[in-house]
């Protein structure tokens, strides 16, 4: 009978949620009286659970959801879009609103430069077609944070059209598998904000604050070339990152400087695009995506148990996790459009066309406005992984953390490290601190010469990776010290004496006989790690010897002849054992740790099964039962070696301490 086989048990990561595909347009449906839609619409508010929905049988088409998003961006500037007053988040209420802002009769509008000049850069980076002259329009509707009753948007002829936006999506369950995809961009207008209702429930009040009126806003709006939620959220992600690289918005959604509209549909392929909804005001990528997936599922069931879509606005609740309606969908119509008699045309020009003798202050010049545009995300990320031969998804996570890039590239001005060494160091060390104690990277205790001056330590070899982490700690402290001082005071210096060394692992070796006599009567050599055994100063050892590899080392020498091949190791650092006999490595680390092992060997006629385990490095997913870990072991059966991934099952895991059983089967 064959000897039975052990599977690695490793649940992948979920990276595609969802095999819809997008459309072109949405149809929006006819309108209906108000009285009508409210009843119609108050039936709907209580939907049907949709876990209990019943799946599509086998045959059945199939639903296909599109998704349009209009972007609002809050424009960096010193000034309101039409008026001269301050901008500023935190402000009393109502302290910075200008005679204009608050639509007092006989005030005229002023067009701030700044404005124009960041919807001119923003529409150049995404690939927009700059329009020389655009105009201004009134857009029409009753609230009460807007005085005036209309704002001043770009409707007819905006600045911007006709771009696109490229975002990566992650495919199947390796990370580094990254796709592009594009969404078109129908146009970018200038536009007011409006003020912010404050409701109080308690005094069922509504308050007005209109520091928020007036703001120049960037409206970039998306056509409906996405098809979930995911996709989505990492459209405005990227966005998100052009606008902060170009500094034309702090696009910081916690502060409302980023708010995303949604509109969704869904519909069978093949045949006309269905009644789209509109989420409106999603200030979160979390919510964002969760807001779309719930309304693609709402719709479906709604349309499978026989309803009908309404063409409606919709509020996301993030408590309940479920949209819901807000009023009926206006039409243009209702919005009752109209050239802004107070603004002349905005004329824009170019090296070409630009008039002679013209003042640089009095036109905006697009070419000079190209000239000025920073390196773009996607370029970065680009540079980064050719420049210093990093995993793409690493780019990634060096661009997602403000400042992250910054740090990173300064310790690798001041350091002979290696920069994948870097990398993992600013990734996995210093960005999990400050997620741990949510920090901003400014806010950090460590600079990046402190960070490099203890990369040059572990270069010289002067320090092992253990006794890096230790002096990081101190780094963290923040109490002054610098890397060598730390590496002084607590003696962290490698032991480079061969005989204090061979004389530690004698001592070592008389002190745990129980492992020499194992290894001497058996062909099975188990290398195993416990609480203190085997445990001789592993921070002040030479890097690369492992104190493992010393022990089994200088056991070779009085050993049996199988045990010298087995004692045959080296090692790439001090946090994993490579057997140099077989010539494999460990692969896929993500995290270090110190684990305790209850190792059970289960032996058969002419095998030796040799274990690797100790300071080990793992990969884990989470999960609500078990974690698994990733762990190697070597078989040599009959002189035929064969490489076997073993399965690690969990029954109670601690970040400090873990208790874990292997089990290698022959």
């Amino acid at each position: 009978m064959a000897a039975p086989m052990l599977r690695l048990g490793f649940p992948g990561r979920r990276w595609a949620l969802t095999w819809l595909d997008g459309g072109s347009r949405h149809r929006s449906g006819s309108q209906t009286g108000p009285t009508s839609n409210w009843a119609r619409r108050q039936s709907s508010v209580a939907q049907p659970s949709l876990h209990t929905a019943q799946k599509p049988r086998k045959g059945e088409h199939k639903w296909a959801a599109v998704v349009g998003l209009e972007i609002h961006a809050q424009i960096s500037s010193n000034s309101k879009l039409f008026s001269g007053a301050q901008v500023c988040f935190a402000a009393p209420p109502n302290s910075l609103v200008s005679y204009f802002d608050a639509s007092l009769p006989g005030t005229l509008p002023v067009l701030n430069r700044r404005c124009v000049e960041a919807a001119v850069m923003t529409g150049l980076a995404l690939n927009c077609h700059i329009n020389k002259k655009s105009l201004f329009d009134r857009k029409h509707y009753f609230y009460s944070d807007l005085p005036a009753g209309y704002q001043i948007t770009q409707q007819r002829l905006p600045i911007a059209a006709n771009g696109h936006l490229t975002y990566c999506i992650y495919l199947g369950k390796k990370p580094s598998q990254v796709t592009t995809k594009t969404v078109r961009i129908k146009q970018i207008q200038l536009e007011q904000d409006s003020g912010k209702s404050l409701h109080d429930d308690l005094r069922s009040q509504t308050l007005i604050d209109l520091n928020r009126a007036g703001i120049g806003l960037l409206e970039v709006v998306l056509e409906p070339d996405l098809c979930c939620g995911e996709e989505a959220a990492l459209a405005v992600r990227e966005l998100q990152l052009i606008l902060q690289a170009l500094g034309t918005s702090q696009a910081n959604m916690a502060e409302g400087q980023l708010r995303v509209d949604a509109n969704i549909s869904v519909h069978h392929p093949g045949e006309p695009l269905g009644v789209r909804t509109e989420v409106k005001n999603l200030n979160s990528l979390r919510f964002l995506a969760k807001a779309i997936d719930y309304e693609i599922q709402r719709q479906i069931t709604e349309l499978e148990n026989g309803g009908e879509i309404l063409n409606e606005t919709r509020s996301f609740d993030y408590k309940l996790g479920c949209t819901m309606p807000m009023r009926d969908k206006e039409g243009k119509q209702d919005y009752r459009f109209m050239p802004e008699p107070n603004l002349p045309p905005l004329v824009l020009y170019d090296d070409t066309s630009l008039p002679r003798g013209a003042d640089s202050q009095q036109v905006i010049n697009i070419d000079q406005l190209r000239d000025m545009l920073p390196e773009l995300p996607s370029a970065t990320r680009e540079r980064l992984v050719q420049q210093y031969g990093m995993l793409p998804e690493h780019s990634f996570a060096l661009l997602n953390e403000v400042g992250l890039l910054e740090f990173f590239q300064n310790v690798i001005k001041e350091t002979r490290t290696e920069p994948k060494k870097v990398t993992n160091w600013v990734l996995n060390t210093f960005l999990c601190y400050l997620k741990q104690q949510n920090l901003a990277v400014s806010e950090s205790p460590v600079t990046p010469s402190a960070l490099a001056e203890l990369l040059n330590l572990l270069d010289r070899k002067a320090i092992s990776s253990s006794a890096a982490k230790q002096v990081f700690e101190e780094l963290w402290k923040g109490e002054g010290k610098t890397a060598a001082q730390i590496v002084s005071e607590q003696q962290l210096e490698l032991m480079q004496d061969q005989e204090a060394l061979e004389k530690l692992c004698q001592t070592t070796i008389d002190g745990h006989p129980q492992v020499v006599t194992i290894c001497n009567r058996s062909k099975s050599f188990v290398c195993n790690r416990s609480e203190g055994q085997l445990d001789i100063c592993p921070q002040t050892l030479p890097s690369p010897i492992n104190p493992y590899l010393c022990v089994s080392g200088y056991m070779s020498r009085t050993l049996t002849t199988d045990m010298k091949r087995a004692a045959s190791w080296s090692c790439e650092d001090s946090s994993s054992l490579v057997p140099a006999l077989y010539g494999v490595s460990l692969k896929g680390c993500s995290q270090v740790s110190k684990l305790k092992f209850n190792l059970r060997v289960c032996r058969s006629p002419r095998v030796a099964i040799y274990i690797l385990c100790g300071h080990l490095s793992f990969s884990y997913e989470e999960g609500k039962d078990q974690k698994c870990f990733s762990f190697i072991a070597f078989e040599r059966r009959e002189n035929a070696e064969r490489k076997m991934i073993c399965k690690l099952q969990r029954k109670s895991f601690d970040r400090n301490m873990a208790e874990n059983q292997v089990i290698l089967c022959s």
